[in-house]
């Protein structure tokens, strides 16, 4: 993956510079209750989670294709 200035990567945790300071995370999780892994999307600023998106593990990668298609088709 290639770094940009925005980006802070590391092997299970992700971050992304936006705007006003926040920033959206993307970390491996795992679940006590269920004994699972997920990747958690937060919106985060100042220490807090805003907003947070649990996704199974096995669609991370159709997300990924799916919003760069998404972006190439929209020219964002």
């Amino acid at each position: 993956m290639t770094d940009t200035p925005d980006q802070k990567d590391a092997e299970d945790y992700l971050e992304v510079k936006m705007s006003s300071g926040w920033y959206m995370t993307i970390t491996l999780a795992s679940s006590e209750r269920f004994d699972k892994e997920y990747v958690e999307i937060a919106k985060e600023r100042s220490g807090q989670k805003k907003a947070r998106f649990n996704l199974n593990p096995k669609y991370t990668r159709a997300l990924g294709e799916a919003l760069i298609k998404f972006a190439d088709a929209n020219d964002l």
